[in-house]
């Protein structure tokens, strides 16, 4: 199910991106260009701020059997690899969102963590479960 051939490494704490908050806080601020009223800016440009915070509170840590979100150093949640399905990094270039599905539920993240980082360790965990681009 996941990569057994990894060797027990040390946890490796993902970098954060600040990019995506950061291009969302500028198109927020264009909505003011579009005559749509100050209502949807505000609420796009608070949720752009709130993501930007989110980036500078939040980090990623994976260890050999899981992704863990820490929050302000404090763990706030695991997510065991053995009970993943699969993965996915929705348009990783703009960046987006990262996908991934457990046995109970389904997960979308906005990736405020550097991407290529994020994916690496991931593909050194569970690299099989990857959904492939068709």
């Amino acid at each position: 199910m996941f990569n057994t051939k990894s060797k027990l490494t040390e946890p490796v704490t993902i970098s954060p991106s600040f990019q995506l908050p950061i291009i969302l806080i500028i198109l927020s601020f264009m909505l003011l260009f579009l005559n749509i009223g100050y209502w949807p800016t505000i609420v796009f440009a608070a949720f752009s701020f709130f993501l930007l915070l989110q980036s500078f509170t939040l980090r990623i840590k994976i260890t050999n059997e899981d992704f863990i979100v820490l929050q302000l150093g404090k763990e706030i949640r695991t997510f065991p690899f053995k009970n993943w399905i699969s993965w996915k990094f929705f348009f990783p270039i703009i960046p987006g969102i990262f996908y991934f599905r457990e046995k109970s539920s389904p997960h979308l993240l906005p990736i405020l963590f550097n991407p290529e980082q994020l994916k690496n360790e991931l593909i050194k965990k569970v690299e099989s479960l990857e959904i492939k681009n068709p």
